[in-house]
């Protein structure tokens, strides 16, 4: 069984940390884009920027394999395989790095292992089965750090970047420990491949390459023939790019459902392959720089439950003294993705640190080390060390589960399907809250053609060029009565999306002039909602503005577009929306917007005398959100006879 182990460490490790991901699997859409993603795999659709062509043939092709779930849980467990396989490489690219730590640390028999005068051989090199226990103790240090544990949960791009970037820095660091001789070519090939298809799916593979840079000319120095081999490298890294991204083109000239960015001819595909709409907030301001910085240092001790961190600064500290080689390479790309990441100003940050996670956990493998041959040197035995080692990995385990589990989270699926169901058939909601409901919506219409009949318009969306492609091909009456304005409003902002000269001021007037009219032209055959959060901040501004003799009515989960001041029925508030016991900032916004809602329509209930209704509003407040605390006026409600 040990020989086993010893030979299949890593992929063995890999499936005991799959099987505890599948604990934590959402079984349903989380927040933000995860949606949008399931539904752009489901239908071989275009996702956001940078399109992620790989991720999407990858999740359909695994969509077509006959397994008893739905497609969401479906593609959700894709994700957890994907990360629980970076796993396995990345055990062995921290063994690779116990190999190469110094001479006589490789694989060598223990009873070949000479003692050199006056120095004690548990100090000069360990048996080999310790040093693959530190690269699997530090391979689940960071399969249950935080955020690496997060991307297994859920339908997501960042679960197929830690495996295909795992796999680059693996190929990366053996070829350059182990390439035979400074010609060696072979290794350098493998991987240029992989860094392609790293490429394929995220661009902040990038990130990798101010390493690659100095490891290749470590090895290979600055010669005639080095740059002959990375000639070689780019002739075969760019035509696997190019097969994959041609993926973007070909099927937006299809016009799929989810079309972002409509690439189908050089200029948009180069504005969404480099994620041009994005690049806004890179590198904006020292103030940006500084506030993520804050919160990286700050939210580190708890990725790896602090127990973690103390073990990665002793590795930085031992590696100082006994390795400036080791160090330097981790250090280069940790302080690579920092610096990067720091300057993208983004709140969901958190997944463009992972690389930094992974460098970290590098520097806890050595902390292992370290700490195990201080305490071996005084005598103390190994099967009370690594024990303890294991004990503190299964700390990390509990203390990171109750973050992650996604498990019983239904509450974006029930709020969604509750959302639509609460309009008329054929309706057009209007709103903006993509990471709640627009994203999930996309899922639920494209991918299980659930309430496909009601149109969704986002307004954010409506001021990128795309968008009216897209909408236009899925609902061709919904911009009759507006085609004049949207033309202008097309031919304006291609100024703006070529950073050319453009007038903000005409954009912003035809844009709420669409806004507008888009009401206006369709109110007659459509039952017309807009979102609360638009209602609030967009429509009490000035920036949206009913058209004349319209008004709105709290309707149930939106408010309704109306002519007239009598009353308007409503849906009573049968719904069921299941809200974990653990929220956060996402699923508490939804239980605002819930309870705001409800307490509007039940002040419009009592305005027009409906006392009994209105109790109804109010009940399902106190009975769904019992921890929510009832205004005066709500409680009058109920205290009416």
């Amino acid at each position: 069984m040990r020989d086993i182990f010893n030979k299949y460490y890593a992929e063995i490790t890999g499936l005991i940390v799959f099987i505890v991901y599948i604990f934590t699997l959402a079984p349903s859409v989380i927040q933000i884009d995860s949606g949008e993603l399931a539904a752009v795999q489901a239908t071989l659709g275009i996702a956001h920027p940078t399109g992620y062509p790989l991720f999407t043939l990858l999740g359909y092709f695994f969509l077509q394999l006959p397994l008893p779930f739905t497609d969401i849980y479906q593609v959700n467990l894709l994700s957890a395989i994907f990360t629980a396989a970076s796993v396995t490489i990345y055990i062995k690219t921290a063994y690779l790095l116990l190999q190469n730590f110094k001479p006589g640390i490789k694989q060598v028999p223990k009873k070949n292992i000479k003692k050199q005068k006056g120095e004690n051989s548990k100090s000069s090199s360990l048996d080999d089965s310790v040093l693959i226990f530190f690269a699997v103790l530090s391979g689940l240090t960071l399969a249950f750090s935080k955020t690496f544990w997060f991307q297994s949960t859920s339908v997501e791009v960042y679960s197929l970047h830690l495996l295909l970037i795992t796999i680059s820095l693996y190929l990366l660091l053996n070829a350059y420990f182990h390439g035979s001789t400074q010609d060696d070519l072979k290794g350098w090939i493998y991987f240029s491949i992989a860094l392609a298809f790293s490429f394929s799916n995220h661009l902040t593979t990038i990130l990798i390459l101010p390493l690659t840079a100095y490891l290749f000319f470590d090895k290979n120095r600055f010669r005639i023939a080095s740059f002959k081999k990375i000639g070689i490298m780019l002739l075969i890294f760019f035509p696997v790019l190019i097969l994959n991204y041609i993926y973007l083109p070909v099927r937006a000239s299809f016009n799929p459902l989810l079309n972002w960015g409509n690439p189908d001819n050089w200029e948009r595909f180069m504005r969404h392959f480099s994620g041009a709409q994005y690049q806004v907030w890179l590198f904006s301001s020292f103030d940006s720089a500084k506030k993520q910085l804050t919160y990286f240092l700050t939210n580190l001790p708890s990725e790896f439950a602090y127990i973690g961190l103390i073990f990665g600064l002793a590795g930085i500290g031992f590696l100082i003294t006994k390795s400036k080689k080791i160090l330097l390479i981790i250090g280069i790309l940790f302080l690579s993705v920092v610096f990067y990441s720091i300057n993208y100003d983004i709140v969901d940050i958190d997944a463009y640190f992972l690389l930094a996670y992974i460098s970290l956990s590098l520097f806890i493998t050595f902390g292992f080390y370290a700490v195990y041959k201080f305490l071996s040197e005084r005598n103390i035995r190994s099967n009370y060390i690594l024990p303890i080692f294991f004990t503190l990995a299964f700390i990390q385990l509990v203390v990171n589960y109750s973050k992650v589990d996604q498990s019983g989270i239904y509450t974006y699926e029930d709020y969604t399907k509750s959302l639509l169901n609460s309009t008329e058939p054929n309706s057009i909601v209007f709103s903006y809250q993509w990471d709640y409901f627009i994203s999930a919506a996309y899922y639920f219409q494209y991918a299980e053609e659930f309430r496909n009949d009601v149109v969704i318009i986002d307004k954010e969306l409506l001021r990128r060029s795309w968008y009216y492609n897209q909408l236009d091909n899925n609902y061709p009456e919904l911009f009759y009565g507006v085609e004049n304005e949207i033309n202008s409003f097309l031919e304006a902002l291609a100024h703006f999306e070529r950073s050319e000269n453009f007038d903000a001021n005409r954009l912003e007037t035809l844009y709420r002039e669409i806004m507008k009219k888009l009401i206006s032209e369709n109110i007659d055959e459509h039952d017309y909602y807009i979102g609360p959060e638009l209602v609030a901040n967009e429509l009490r501004n000035g920036e949206f503005i009913l058209p004349e003799g319209k008004r709105i009515v709290p309707h149930l989960f939106l408010y309704k577009v109306v002519f007239t001041d009598d009353y308007v029925d409503a849906p009573l508030p049968t719904f069921k929306i299941r809200f974990p016991k653990r929220g956060n900032k996402y699923t508490d916004f939804i239980a605002d917007l819930v309870v705001g809602m409800l307490s509007n329509r039940a002040a419009y209930e009592m305005q027009f005398d409906k006392k009994e209704r209105a109790k109804l509003y109010v009940n399902k407040i106190k009975e769904d959100f019992p921890q929510i605390t009832l205004s005066p006026q709500l409680q009058k409600i109920l205290e009416n006879d």
